[in-house]
């Protein structure tokens, strides 16, 4: 039996108390209490800087229950992050960390009226050496997610509470206290081995049932074999088949689902060749995904916490974000470092969609210390993780953490922390692969912008030139149509830009490296000067569409060198003024979420276009080239049409001939010298049996006297 409590909370600093929600977060609900203002408008996020420092009380009454020789517990799935636990009076628990569940027995304490269970929240860790309001670094010593503490897409708000569900549950002596499910796939995949690990005083009765429902196993053996097993494969690649099992004693049951899959990470082609020389003592790691046999490559983004109180996170929160993603033909998220690791649904989704997850321990961009203290922490915290996680087919390899080895993190594979993770990975999911962050040698985080300071270069060019084994970070940004803007810009602030305010605390300037996310300045190399709000909306999201379809396309056609694309990022924890990502908070797609989604088709025609920006006069190029990710043969005919000032003009017609399984064809080039446009815009679109591609791109009349036509322009 369970039982939900009625959870009431209070600052301790003050006498009165409030409701409290759980899953919460109870600085939310104070501010709830209090009548805050809307925390994604203005700089009203600000308010709960004032709330830093404080200590925080949960409590919640009940009336005895009658155990008839049952042991009641309190059981709590996660904490954030320091806490301490009484019953009746009676300290039970004093603990740090958020992932790790809280199990305690309340029966010898008690009362038959009058129980009183209560939580103290202590203040929020801090670094040694570091003030409060110092950013980042002050999580280099927790596994508090670091992105509480601020970064460029997300405003300082540090939360805790009871973020996780929490119940009291009786508990008899055939109670199942431990369940988990593990196997061995033969080497052919035919069958498998399947283990139970049963903790519990009678000896369970164990039933599993194939992806359709009909009954493949029913009895008291924890290890048992299961032949012709189901397979189950990411988005694009085949079927996502779950078994589903039942662990059952006479009052107690567990359930769950096992996906049958074999995951390993492959040396990517030609990467042994590289550095030249010899002795070699260090070569590239591997990156190229594995399934089931099966190379394949990872087409996705980079998933960040949802929400700014992680207490709001469910399944109606995380559904049409998951189901987004596989809308788009994306078949992988990266889950970063930064954030707290999701709440199950999460995974239970990425199950059901077939999206492959690249997860990563909470650590990013920080020197995480060899401190005795520190280590004890994260050992308990990601082995919470680990055994929650592991079950999910979806899981396709762990990482240490983001950007760890660089100049600003200063750590190496010696650091303790890394080889205390990697150590818990082997130990508790050693067939799921390890790798100590992202980058590494070969691998790409970045560019972030459309045009690179420095060399003038676009992305088009850029990413043409790049030869690297993984994109798992790249970005693009853009911002959002003007009615969103003004939900959260005061009116008196929306144009033009300035530093401060609004559009600072929201991202759009001085986020990164003193420059925001509006890029104002990209846009009017090409646009001309912006008159308006409206202006560099469309602008910049023009921008951002053909850029992302830009780097996508070129990665894929990288391919098997090649074999990850993630940009940066996906979604959204709120609303932002500027941002690289796909969706605006909480889930509403961008101009270029469609692009994204144009570009990661499994099978389409595409063209590899030197630059975005042309002039009259110039001989336009591009390669032609079907990209086919799917598991099947295809072969395809296209034709390239180009859109010149309402004319369209047909270029060539390519037969593509057979292009094999999860594999691309280069075809030919075309070439046509470009007339003066009156509108300074062209259409290069290409058809084919796998439908159209089109790019939008610039085209300057030699005397510079046409403006490119975007809106109001």
């Amino acid at each position: 039996m369970q039982k939900r409590l009625n959870w009431q909370g209070r600052r301790a600093c003050e006498e009165i108390w409030f409701p409290a929600r759980v899953p919460g977060n109870i600085q939310q609900d104070y501010a709830a209490f209090k009548g805050f203002p809307d925390v994604h408008f203005g700089e009203n996020v600000n308010a709960f800087r004032a709330l830093e420092d404080d200590v925080w009380l949960y409590r919640a009454e009940f009336d005895g229950l009658e155990l008839d020789g049952e042991r009641l517990f309190f059981v709590a799935d996660g904490i954030d992050y320091r806490y301490e636990i009484r019953f009746n009076g009676r300290l039970l628990l004093e603990h740090e960390g958020m992932f790790t569940r809280a199990e305690l027995d309340l029966t010898d304490l008690l009362l038959g009226k009058g129980n009183r269970l209560e939580i103290t929240i202590l203040p929020h860790p801090l670094a040694p050496e570091t003030r409060r309001g110092d950013g980042r670094d002050e999580a280099s010593w927790s596994c508090k997610p670091p992105v509480c503490y601020g970064w460029d897409w997300h405003p300082r708000l540090l939360s805790s509470g009871i973020w996780e569900d929490a119940w009291l549950e009786t508990r008899g002596e055939d109670f199942i206290r431990e369940c988990s499910c593990s196997y061995r796939l033969d080497e052919d995949l035919s069958g498998a081995e399947v283990s139970f690990r049963v903790d519990c005083g009678q000896t369970p009765v164990i039933r599993v049932w194939d992806p359709d429902g009909r009954p493949v196993y029913e009895g008291t053996d924890c290890v048992f074999r299961l032949e012709n097993v189901r397979l189950w494969w990411c988005s694009g690649q085949g079927e996502q088949a779950l078994y589903q099992y039942e662990v059952r004693t006479d009052s107690h049951a567990r359930t769950g689902r096992i996906g049958f899959r074999r995951v390993r990470l492959l040396m990517n082609e030609g990467t042994w060749a590289e550095p030249s020389g010899f002795p070699k003592t260090r070569s590239v790691p591997p990156v190229t995904l594995c399934l089931n046999g099966r190379k394949i490559f990872c087409k996705g983004s980079n998933f960040v916490r949802p929400e700014l109180f992680p207490g709001e996170v469910d399944e109606e929160v995380l559904r049409p974000l998951v189901q987004l993603a596989k809308d788009a033909h994306m078949n992988f998220f990266r889950v970063w470092g930064g954030s707290e690791v999701n709440k199950e649904p999460f995974f239970e989704l990425c199950d059901e969609l077939g999206i492959m997850v690249w997860q990563e321990f909470p650590l990013a961009c920080c020197c995480y210390p060899d401190d005795e203290h520190y280590l004890s922490v994260l050992r308990q915290e990601a082995s919470a993780i680990i055994l929650r996680v592991r079950q999910h087919p979806s899981l396709m390899l762990w990482c240490g953490g983001n950007e760890l080895f660089n100049n600003w993190s200063g750590m190496t594979d010696q650091s303790l922390p890394l080889r205390l993770l990697n150590s818990l990975c082997y130990e508790l999911d050693p067939s799921t692969p390890f790798l100590m962050t992202s980058p590494l040698m070969g691998m790409a985080h970045g560019g972030y912008l459309f045009r690179d300071y420095d060399t003038g270069k676009d992305v088009f060019t850029s990413f043409r030139e790049s030869k690297n084994t993984a994109y798992t970070e790249f970005g693009v940004p853009g911002m959002p149509d003007p009615a969103y803007l003004r939900e959260i810009i005061p009116e008196d602030e929306l144009f033009p830009l300035r530093r401060g305010g609004s559009w600072e605390l929201h991202h759009a300037l001085a986020a990164w490296r003193e420059n925001g996310w509006a890029h104002q300045d990209i846009a009017e190399i090409y646009f001309g000067k912006i008159d308006s709000l409206e202006q560099l909306c469309e602008g910049t999201q023009w921008l951002q569409c053909e850029g992302y379809k830009a780097i996508f396309e070129e990665a894929r056609r990288q391919w098997p060198h090649c074999s990850m694309a993630s940009n940066w990022c996906y979604n959204e924890p709120w609303k932002t003024a500027a941002n690289n990502s796909l969706l605006c908070y909480p889930h509403q797609p961008k101009p270029a979420y469609e692009a994204v989604k144009a570009a990661l088709r499994p099978v389409m025609p595409s063209a590899r276009i030197p630059k975005f920006d042309w002039t009259e006069g110039e001989l336009f190029t591009a390669e032609l080239w079907l990209l086919n990710d799917s598991p099947e043969e295809t072969e395809d005919t296209v034709t390239a049409f180009l859109e010149l000032d309402g004319e369209t003009v047909e270029v060539l017609q390519w037969k593509t001939g057979r292009c094999g399984p999860n594999a691309h064809k280069q075809g030919h080039c075309l070439q046509w010298r470009l007339p003066r446009l009156e509108s300074g815009v062209f259409v290069l679109r290409l058809e084919s049996g796998h439908g159209s591609s089109a790019y939008r791109l610039l085209c300057r009349p030699a005397d510079n006297s046409v403006r490119p036509k975007i809106l109001n322009m």
